[in-house]
């Protein structure tokens, strides 16, 4: 069995004071910053322009945008990366930057370069899930996630993401 065959390893990672990266904001990438927002203070979005939502969360502080493409020099620090940027030759130099110095990294557009996989979310009342199909059957993921939601909700709980 190769190591691609292999279900990924689900991990709680305390990101409240950590540096993540996300490199760009398009559709994909403003999914992923919704829900980072909630589970880190340090959330960086590189790019060249960003949409009426992202400007709303960097004004309440809750993201910190620079307007720019994404370069080396961006990811000093970083705990975590997301390679969301609509220029593929953006997000292979993340990659391999990422790769050279250690730093877990999800290349949106390229399920073989992720370390991890960015989950659907469940959550409320202290309980988190996260549920993958190891980059694969987004839709079975997601109605997995719903599923779970219900019985959070159930139980007084709030929404998924």
């Amino acid at each position: 069995m190769s190591s691609r065959a292999k279900p990924y390893f689900p991990i709680f990672v305390d990101l409240s004071d950590k540096k993540i990266v996300v490199a760009g904001a398009g559709t994909i990438a403003k999914r992923r910053i919704r829900v980072l927002a909630d589970f880190t203070d340090h959330l960086v979005v590189i790019a060249p322009e960003v949409n009426p939502e992202l400007k709303e969360l960097e004004a309440a502080g809750r993201i910190t945008v620079l307007r720019k493409t994404c370069g080396a020099g961006d990811l000093d620090g970083a705990a975590l990366v997301i390679a969301a940027a609509s220029d593929n030759h953006v997000n292979q130099e993340i990659y391999l930057e990422c790769r050279r110095r250690g730093i877990p990294v999800n290349v949106c557009s390229d399920r073989e370069k992720c370390d991890f996989y960015f989950p659907v979310i469940a959550s409320g009342g202290g309980v988190v899930a996260g549920i993958s199909a190891s980059g694969r059957m987004h839709g079975k993921s997601r109605e997995t996630a719903d599923r779970i939601q219900e019985i959070l909700e159930e139980m007084g709980q709030d929404r998924v993401r």
